[in-house]
Order: C-alpha cells, then sequence, then structure tokens
C-alpha cells in the first residue's frame, strides 16, 4: 500500500510544489496514512483543506484500503 500511496502523492505533487509547499509520507498504518506538508504548505491557513479535501479525497479513491490521512508537524 505504502508504494500506492507514494504513486498517487507523486501526481499530485506538482500542484503543490506550484504553491510553493510539498508533501513528504511518513508512513502507512493500517489504513491510515501520515503526511508531512512542506514548504508554504506547512504554515498555510488552508492546508487542512488542502490535506482533507485534495489528498485524502485522492488517497481514497484511487487506494484500496486507505480510510484516512492525517498531517504529522
Amino acid at each position: 500500500m505504502f508504494d500506492q500511496v507514494q504513486e498517487v502523492i507523486g501526481k499530485l505533487r506538482p500542484f503543490l510544489l506550484r504553491d510553493g509547499g510539498d508533501v513528504e509520507l511518513v508512513d502507512v498504518d493500517d489504513g491510515i496514512v501520515l503526511l508531512r506538508l512542506k514548504g508554504a504548505c506547512g504554515n498555510c491557513p488552508s492546508s487542512a483543506i488542502t490535506l482533507k479535501a485534495g489528498i485524502e479525497r485522492a488517497l481514497i479513491a484511487e487506494v484500496p484500503g486507505v480510510q484516512e490521512v492525517e498531517q504529522i508537524f
């Protein structure tokens, strides 16, 4: 599952980079994806929306078994 999550994040990364941010996959544990938002995304007021409405939605749709995405600081 880790590799599948990494692949989807790779598709999303250009959008984050365009806004000066990035994302790092920390771990996948029992359907919970742990991510670290970096750069401009790390302290952006919209980071929660990016995480839940963007990244989480894409991962749940494309990777069977993903249940939730959590941000690691």
